[in-house]
């Protein structure tokens, strides 16, 4: 399903639920393409304006892309136009605390979801520890060597 993100509404959302951290437009693509990653879906983040003069950090992921405005026109305008031309609105995901674009998403029957409720599903998956794949070791046990290396340390092997 892809998500399409109202990004300045997100960054907003994320500054009054973490008592007024502030992140940097990288900062939220590089979480929010780490969550897509988690949960095997893809997005869109689209922010207000042109944005910043050096946008190399902002690229260079495979399941989420980073768009601005431009000057002409503003960040729910491309939202709403995009939810407009989807092919299948049914699957796309909303991420917008505006009346308009959640409005226009359900028109559409696409999800809306707040920008408060996106960041707290966001914030979980990622605040969740990853569990560390089990050593081979433990299922075809330790080696002859490792066997010998033990017996020696503790003087066993007599």
């Amino acid at each position: 399903m892809p998500i399409l993100i109202d990004g300045h509404n997100l960054l907003y959302a994320v500054k009054a639920m973490t008592e007024g951290q502030v992140l940097s437009e990288v900062q939220l693509c590089s979480l929010i393409s780490g969550y897509l990653r988690q949960i095997k879906q893809r997005g869109e983040i689209i922010f207000d304006g042109r944005g910043p003069l050096d946008k190399s950090g902002l690229m260079g992921t495979a399941n989420f892309e980073v768009s601005f405005s431009g000057s002409a026109t503003d960040a729910d305008t491309v939202i709403e136009n995009r939810i407009k031309a989807s092919t299948a609105p049914k699957r796309l995901t909303v991420v917008s605390n505006d009346n308009r674009l959640i409005k226009a998403a359900k028109a559409r029957k696409a999800v809306a979801i707040t920008a408060d409720d996106f960041w707290g599903q966001v914030f979980k998956k990622l605040s969740r520890k990853r569990r560390e794949p089990e050593p081979a070791a433990k299922r075809t046990g330790i080696t002859e060597g490792e066997t010998d290396f033990w017996l020696k340390f503790f003087k066993l092997d007599k």
